[in-house]
């Protein structure tokens, strides 16, 4: 006879406190089923084996199976395409209903689709929860029920509408006696499934309650440790985003106003799909044209531009999967603006190499930065990345960090002169976005 259960399907979630999803499905009537799925149409569009995000998720797994085998349950690991593994689920158990968390993303979007007809053709419902953000879809609109497209007046909405109730905690351990009782199993390695280990550390994903309070002060300066780190973690929910905004609204207002930026992209994700699928969210700008030239691209990429600061930040993002917040925008509006190379193909490189990789988050900024977003900057600002350095990093103490040699003989010079290339973007922006 067959098990019955219920299914927690942990995907950007990887956490057992404060998790929504779990607590109701905890609440059901049958016991809960961990599952994680090594997704195959995720990971084989990985380029390296070595991605440190497929290692992150599974340190994550592995202390989400210690917290399991403590409540005398186990994470069923299923690897492969999600429809064939619920397909094994559902010969294995009799499954009352699978629970989650929403995912944004176009493709989740569609993947839960897929599952979702797949178990009600089995009459097995398929509940999903608010999770990741404070507010979602259409719970913070203009009053005439459209969604915003300007960030600071959604920002005050948002402000106005939020309460203690929306940052509360759900109390999992409650109810964690319901957890379908097994033996813990070994995970499978990471060889298993195509992967290696690196050994890197990860950030932690405690807060550190001084940076926050400080955030206002040390967030925009580099060389400093002054911003939290914690992208990953949002990104693979290994912290809580209602904890977090607990924490901001006490401490930094600057700090939840960066939380609010994150909860923007993905209202204008989910509104505007379009974005997540390589459109310009101002239809005017993809009639740039741009230069898109590979040697230089190439040069962006490796950090050998001739602007120490620029060059810092493609290095630091480089070797550790980091890029400090103000340096993604120099370097951003540098790519398409100082080289007219097509914004995506920077979104692209960063999403390949940035550990706290949003969707949402990343198109929402390199549109902000090449002004072909919503509430972007305008097409005619052009961060001058000398200047840039003098302000934040006066000392050159992140610049001589990441690129000792800048002050020597091998350094290469500026590929571009800054005056001419911000004239050559001006025209080029004009152009384009001017009516015939």
């Amino acid at each position: 006879m067959r098990p019955r259960v219920s299914i927690f399907w942990f995907r950007r979630d990887l956490r057992l406190e404060d998790n929504a999803g779990l607590y109701h499905a905890l609440k059901g009537n049958s016991p809960v089923l961990p599952l994680f799925i090594f997704d195959r149409n995720i990971l084989d569009r990985l380029g390296n084996t070595t991605d440190r995000r497929v290692e992150f998720i599974y340190a994550a797994l592995s202390r989400l199976q210690t917290g399991l085998a403590d409540e005398g349950s186990s994470l069923e690991i299923g690897s492969g395409y999600p429809r064939e593994v619920f397909g094994r689920l559902l010969a294995d158990y009799e499954v009352e209903a699978v629970y989650t968390n929403t995912d944004y993303e176009p493709y989740a979007t569609e993947r839960d689709k897929e599952i979702g007809g797949l178990l009600a053709a089995a009459s097995i419902p398929f509940h999903s929860f608010k999770d990741q953000v404070i507010f979602q879809k259409d719970e913070v609109l203009k009053d005439d029920g459209t969604p915003y497209t300007i960030f600071t007046p959604y920002s005050r909405k948002w402000r106005s509408v939020v309460s203690p109730f929306y940052l509360s905690s759900y109390p999992v351990k409650k109810y964690a006696d319901h957890f379908f009782p097994r033996p813990a199993a070994s995970l499978p390695t990471l060889a298993s499934i195509g992967f290696k280990a690196t050994g890197e550390p990860f950030p932690p994903a405690k807060a550190d309650r001084h940076l926050v309070k400080e955030y206002q002060q040390q967030r925009d300066i580099p060389g400093t440790e002054g911003t939290s780190h914690l992208g990953v973690h949002l990104r693979f929910g290994t912290v809580s985003i209602r904890k977090l905004a607990r924490l901001a609204a006490d401490l930094s207002d600057t700090f939840l106003n960066e939380l609010i930026w994150r909860e923007f992209f993905q209202m204008i994700l989910w509104h505007f799909p379009d974005v997540g699928r390589g459109k310009a969210f101002r239809p005017a700008y993809d009639r740039i044209e741009w230069r898109n030239n590979e040697q230089e691209f190439g040069k962006w990429c490796t950090g050998s531009t001739g602007y120490p600061l620029v060059d810092a930040g493609m290095r630091e993002l480089n070797a550790t999967g980091f890029m400090h917040n103000r340096i993604r925008m120099v370097t951003a509006s540098f790519l398409a603006k100082h080289l007219l190379i097509d914004w995506r193909w920077g979104e692209a490189y960063f999403a390949e190499k940035l550990l706290d990789f949003d969707l949402a988050a990343n198109n929402g900024n390199w549109q902000w930065a090449a002004g072909s977003g919503c509430d972007a900057a305008p097409y005619f600002r052009v961060f001058n990345p000398t200047l840039q350095a003098k302000k934040f990093d006066p000392g050159f103490r992140y610049i001589r960090r990441w690129v000792p040699e800048w002050q020597e003989l091998s350094y290469p010079p500026p590929m571009v002169d800054h005056q001419q290339a911000r004239e050559r973007a001006l025209q080029a922006y004009s152009k384009a976005v001017s009516p015939p």
